[in-house]
């Protein structure tokens, strides 16, 4: 696997992703949980998701990994409910 000198993709997987003639939506939210769990810790997921976002949106709107990406903000976005107890003790 190639790396890349992109921060907000080290390991090329989105780009690579790209360039898969005929990938599928399920093949590309497999290779996004990937590049996710392979993000650096000290890298900001959300602010990475835009800035891939914002560069395959305007060369590929109609690929299906640019429709994960946009998921995959709208899901970074959403805030978190806080359950259990703890939203209970007011």
């Amino acid at each position: 696997m190639a790396r890349s000198d992109d921060p907000n993709d080290h390991k090329g997987l989105i780009r690579e992703a790209y360039r898969i003639d005929g990938i599928t939506l399920k093949e590309c939210r497999s290779i996004f949980l990937d590049w996710a769990l392979s993000l650096p810790v000290e890298r900001d997921q959300r602010q990475a998701l835009t800035d891939l976002h914002a560069l395959y949106v305007a060369q590929a709107a109609d690929h299906p990994m640019t429709q994960v990406l946009a998921e995959g903000l709208q899901a970074a976005q959403t805030p978190k409910r806080r359950g259990g107890w703890r939203s209970r003790q007011r």
